[in-house]
């Protein structure tokens, strides 16, 4: 954790404790990622749960924007105390109605487009298994509506940086937009990403305009695939394990956590709440 700040993150990074209060005081909402952002080593712990219900009791918006599945997400969006949820890197929303007792689901791409783009992600994923020795598809596929994700960590021996480096690139041979995550190389066909989603979310579902209110929302993530959101929040934070992927980001946030993954979730959480 203890890995230098590049030049071009300069004034970027900052302690946590550099976060204004006022600013902290003024939230509407809290966004963040899922793995090791919120999980910590690919659990949930109670500490983490608990600072994300008290988030939403406070009166919060509390959104995960993150890289897992649709049949994950579903479960998210009924079962956590949460508002709504972005999933497969913003290839969609879900928003639980509590009055209709039913998921709202809204895709980036139609049931036709989804269908022909998982047809072409499973030839490529043939391909990319086929040559880079030790690369899995990710446990949860199956699961997916929109992308493929290629375990790089999760479930098989951690994969040195030269086979992510070639999954990205045939990713990239094939037309698909890429992403690296902690754990898994996200990639599908469309040029959208979490922001992308994220603003269409607040517009439709909660009348929020994220390009005037940008400062009034806090992200909270871990890895590349949050570098959007990195650049366009001004108050985006990293928990403290952001430090491993400093050589592929391509964005930083302002602020940085002592602590990683779900315990620097709370002590975002709590610096939040001090402040209210």
């Amino acid at each position: 954790m203890d890995r230098p700040v590049p030049d071009r993150f300069a004034g970027r990074l900052q302690p946590l404790d550099r976060f204004p209060a006022a600013a902290r005081a003024g939230l509407r909402g809290v966004f963040f990622d899922i793995d090791d952002t919120l999980t910590t080593e690919g659990r949930l712990t109670a500490a983490a749960f608990g600072a994300m219900e008290r988030l939403h009791a406070a009166g919060l918006l509390v959104v995960p924007i993150t890289g897992r599945p649709a049949g994950w997400c579903d479960h998210f969006a009924r079962m956590w105390p949460v508002d709504a949820v972005v999933g497969e890197n913003g290839a969609f929303y879900f928003r639980y109605d509590a009055a209709a007792r039913r998921v709202i689901k809204r895709f980036q791409a139609d049931e036709v487009v989804r269908r022909e783009n998982r047809r072409r992600l499973t030839a490529l994923g043939e391909r990319i298994l086929a040559e880079v020795p030790g690369a899995a598809l990710a446990s949860d596929q199956l699961y997916r509506e929109a992308d493929l994700a290629i375990d790089f960590c999760e479930d098989v021996p951690r994969l040195p940086p030269a086979a992510i480096d070639r999954i990205l690139a045939l990713f990239a041979e094939a037309g698909a937009t890429a992403k690296v995550s902690s754990i898994h190389v996200n990639g599908w066909f469309g040029r959208y990403d979490k922001l992308t989603m994220t603003r269409t979310l607040m517009d439709e579902a909660f009348g929020v305009d994220l390009e005037t209110e940008r400062a009034r929302f806090v992200f909270a993530g871990d890895s590349p695939n949050d570098a959007p959101m990195f650049a366009f929040f001004p108050n985006a934070v990293g928990v403290a394990n952001l430090r491993n992927f400093l050589d592929r980001l391509e964005s930083a946030p302002a602020y940085l956590t002592r602590a990683a993954a779900g315990t620097g979730f709370v002590e975002l959480a709590e610096a939040i709440l001090a402040a209210r």
